[in-house]
């Protein structure tokens, strides 16, 4: 091969890279700042744990990594916990569509257990804690686009029964 062809191949393969890591790197934007990256922020979905304690915290795709606005939901739910010593809750895991079943209860077991170790960092026992995934069989917004999927990525704390 000549040198004219070795730098045609090398420029075409860089080229490509860059192409292809710009779409990989694209993050979902929608109007009325409901999604930050892609991640649900918006509060018509959150219901309340108890008042001014909101019962849900959500997460990007594919992830189980508590975001800093979840952090902050969690610690005001370990501080309404610690308060109320006598409540038990179950942490619900919840993936969206996308996927297969197995990969999402697995996914959504991981971030119920995520919400879970943070909520035991703040002073709440294991014990007063269940976990339990249902991937994505119980979407809060059955759509299929960017905003249904980041709402539907979450984990909820509820009262035990």
């Amino acid at each position: 091969m000549n040198l004219s062809k070795i730098l045609k191949n090398t420029f075409l393969v860089i080229s490509a890279c860059l192409i292809l890591s710009a779409c990989a790197t694209k993050k979902v934007s929608e109007v009325g700042g409901q999604i930050q990256g892609d991640v649900y922020v918006g509060s018509d979905t959150v219901e309340y744990l108890a008042s001014g304690v909101p019962d849900r915290v959500f997460f990007a795709t594919n992830e189980s990594i508590l975001t800093t606005r979840s952090r902050d939901t969690l610690r005001k739910q370990a501080t309404w916990l610690r308060k109320n010593s006598d409540v038990n809750v179950v942490i619900e895991g919840h993936a969206d569509e996308r996927g297969t079943r197995e990969y999402n209860l697995a996914l959504g077991e991981r971030r119920a257990n995520a919400a879970k170790d943070y909520l035991m960092t703040y002073g709440i026992s294991a014990s007063r804690i269940s976990v339990i995934s249902y991937g994505k069989e119980r979407p809060v917004d059955s759509g299929s686009n960017p905003l249904a999927w980041s709402k539907n990525r979450r984990s909820v704390t509820v009262k035990a029964n």
